[in-house]
């Protein structure tokens, strides 16, 4: 689903441009420029003049974001948008899967976009350091759903099989990792089971023929909704900070942005960033309100899931440089399952922006 609302100013298609010959991600084309006409100096004061004197607000700024609890924080940002209330002017792309955004980030075509947190390290180092993480949006949504009552523990998986999705992506390292810390080799101890997408393993919980299965949000709550008899036995965000340190925090989800952009528009950014944690904090504080907007620009199916989805999603606005050291933790363990899940090497220090 798109919601384009406005159109794209000069400088940003400027940018789309040198990021598309700077990475050389799709077709390139050039072309030659034309000379500028002779004019007298007082015509060219009078056009600096107009420029410098010209704001730089209602930037027009493009915005993708994904469906589901990376989205979630964002409605009250894109209601405020659509009744011309918001600081600057937005054109916003929501999509159903991180692939569908990866192209436009490369591209140039988004400026800001609401990602995974591995695919921030790999989208910077893909692109060269072109992309820089702005802030966490999204803590840890990742729950043991259990049909019984014998898991209370990640030492009482055991012996057990556990379904999931996605072998080799975050969520799957995250709770390897988990296994690990906790004394079980995932290999020998625990039987992980990857044969069924989310919202099939959901249903399959639902239906009674799975037992144990790990889901992020919104499918847990889709899932207990429909089946009284499951119940949330493990919170792996809780585990985490238990596993990896007092101090350590699961961040699932992060705010980008086009270094090129930000660079020539400070202020508008630093103005979207004050606006999306102000329709952060509007989700989480008036969460009826926020579940009728979550349902109205589509990023989840109904207002009734995304009430009881929005308290176990841990949406959050924490800036980049407060993030740093419980990132560059998460990040430290993906790189130590799979190299190329960051691409292939840690972050520096530009890639966290500093306001």
């Amino acid at each position: 689903m798109n919601i384009h609302l406005k159109s794209i100013k000069n400088s940003s298609t400027i940018l789309i441009l040198v990021l598309l010959i700077a990475f050389t991600v799709v077709g390139c084309s050039s072309q030659k420029e034309t000379l500028a006409p002779k004019v007298e100096p007082e015509v060219i004061e009078s056009v600096v003049e107009e420029k410098v004197l010209e704001p730089d607000v209602k930037v027009t700024m493009r915005v993708g974001t994904l469906k589901g609890p990376t989205g979630m924080g964002m409605v009250d940002l894109m209601e405020r948008d659509s009744k011309d209330e918001a600081a600057l002017e937005y054109e916003f792309d929501i999509m159903g899967s991180p692939d569908e955004l990866v192209g436009k980030i490369i591209s140039g075509e988004l400026d800001v976009a609401a990602v995974p947190t591995n695919m921030a390290l790999l989208l910077n180092n893909k692109t060269e350091g072109a992309i820089q993480l702005a802030a966490v949006n999204t803590l840890g949504v990742l729950y043991v759903l259990e049909n019984g009552n014998e898991i209370q523990s990640i030492a009482d998986l055991k012996g057990k099989t556990v379904h999931t999705s996605g072998k080799g992506a975050s969520p799957d390292f995250v709770f390897q990792y988990l296994l690990k810390q906790n004394g079980l080799n995932p290999q020998e101890d625990v039987t992980l089971e990857y044969k069924l997408e989310h919202a099939d393993l959901a249903s399959a919980m639902v239906e009674g023929d799975v037992k144990i299965g790990l889901l992020p949000q919104p499918h847990v709550t889709t899932a207990l909704m429909k089946n009284p008899d499951l119940r949330i036995a493990l919170d792996v965000t809780k585990e985490w900070s238990t596993a990896a340190g007092d101090d350590a925090t699961l961040a699932m989800g992060v705010l980008i942005v086009q270094k090129a952009f930000v660079d020539a528009h400070p202020e508008a950014f630093h103005a979207f960033l004050d606006e999306y944690e102000a329709s952060v904090a509007f989700v989480n504080k008036d969460v009826d309100a926020g579940a009728a907007l979550i349902e109205k620009y589509g990023i989840l199916p109904n207002a009734a899931i995304a009430k009881k989805a929005i308290p176990y999603s841990n949406i959050v606005f924490i800036n980049a440089l407060e993030a740093k050291p419980f990132l560059e933790q998460f990040f430290e363990v993906l790189y130590g399952f799979e190299p190329k899940s960051i691409g292939g090497k840690l972050a520096d220090e530009g890639f966290y922006y500093q306001r």
